[in-house]
């Protein structure tokens, strides 16, 4: 695993810390994070013709004399949002693609299995020579942070993380890259948004998922700009666990004990399919402005029938081209040229755009997982 970690980095950190870190990019925000951001570890030429890369038509891989490459890829696929099943498509298909030959095995749990993820984890690192890839997808960032680490520790393979994009400062191993969509900047895109549109002065709840740094982007940095933005109110805060359940839950409470309530904010698919479904039941849909996060086909579907008001869409599908891209540069011998965080595209989608629009952006977000893919 290659060595990144330089200027900044003090004796604190052991020498096989892994990140090289810009000086230059430092502000006195970042400096109180736990993590490092993209732009303190991405050279910013490098990500930008990265993205190019993803967002372009496969270019076939250059003769590597590698005939087969192993992954395995340790995620939670089992739950409703689509996120999952759409990247491993994604990353599948790119792979063929650009000429890659593969095998993956997979590892699939729920979001909230965390030890069931750790026993993948144990699986695969008792027999690290079998692979030359492993892509996890954490259930969370610091109920995972060890397994992680462990994974990181190995040099049989190379390690990529998906739907995260903070690597923690303190970590004496850091994974060789990360794969996500910035929730910080996806809930800031939101904020902005939702207070043009209702305006100032409003009574708002969330349905957060589970303690953690994802939440703390999604819900907490979302809570704090509307705040500041809009001079917005949170009068309760449910932790649904990123589960539908949860979401209808969260949704009962709120609508039942503080009526004051007209936007509810909900940090995943499975929480937002959950309120919607109890709200349609009380016939509360006009009730309460509702807010998505992922645009995934579900929500997508929602925002057409009109039961869903706005959703921040991902490009979906760049993960897995990413990923794929990534496996082919380091495969070329190009690692450097691979951003040590990627971040893929994200923006908002709402009921007022027209089908056409929504459509044009959901061909683009799944152009290799389909735009009807379940």
């Amino acid at each position: 695993m290659s060595l990144f970690v330089k200027g900044l980095l003090t004796a604190l950190l052991l020498p096989t810390v892994a990140f090289a870190v810009d000086s230059s990019s430092s502000n006195q925000e970042s400096s109180k994070l736990e993590y490092w951001l993209a732009n303190e570890v991405n050279d910013a030429d490098i990500a930008a013709r990265f993205q190019d890369v993803v967002s372009s038509s496969p270019v076939k891989i250059s003769n590597t004399g590698v005939t087969v490459t192993r992954i395995a890829l340790i995620y939670p696929s089992a739950d409703l949002s689509d996120f999952w099943v759409r990247n491993y498509k994604a990353l599948t298909k790119r792979l063929d693609a650009i000429g890659v030959d593969y095998t993956i095995d997979e590892f699939s749990s729920r979001q909230i299995e965390h030890a069931l993820q750790t026993r993948y984890i144990d699986q695969v690192l008792a027999n690290p020579e079998q692979y030359d890839y492993v892509i996890y997808g954490p259930s969370e960032l610091y109920v995972q942070a060890d397994n992680i680490q462990r994974l990181a520790q190995s040099d049989q393979f190379k390690s990529y993380i998906w739907a995260f994009h903070t690597p923690m400062k303190r970590w004496q191993y850091q994974p060789d890259a990360w794969f996500d969509f910035s929730s910080s900047v996806g809930a800031k895109a939101l904020c902005k948004f939702i207070v043009q549109r209702l305006g100032n002065e409003v009574f708002f709840a969330m349905n957060r998922g589970i303690p953690g740094i994802t939440d703390e982007q999604r819900s907490g940095d979302f809570k704090s700009c509307v705040k500041e933005k809009g001079d917005w109110e949170n009068l309760y805060e449910h932790f649904g666990q990123y589960q539908a359940g949860g979401g209808r839950d969260g949704a009962i409470l709120i609508t039942q004990s503080f009526p004051e309530v007209s936007m509810l904010h909900n940090a995943n698919t499975a929480m937002t399919l959950g309120a919607l479904e109890y709200l349609e039941e009380a016939s509360l849909t006009d009730q309460l402005y509702v807010t998505g996060w992922g645009g995934t086909a579900a929500e997508i579907e929602q925002i057409k029938q009109g039961n869903l008001n706005a959703t921040l869409m991902r490009m979906g599908d760049d993960v897995g081209v990413a990923t794929a891209e990534a496996i082919k540069f380091s495969l070329e011998g190009r690692r450097s040229e691979i951003p040590k965080i990627y971040l893929g595209r994200i923006e908002v989608v709402d009921d007022q755009m027209s089908i056409e629009e929504i459509d044009e952006r959901t061909r683009e977000a799944f152009r290799y997982s389909g735009v009807d893919s379940d």
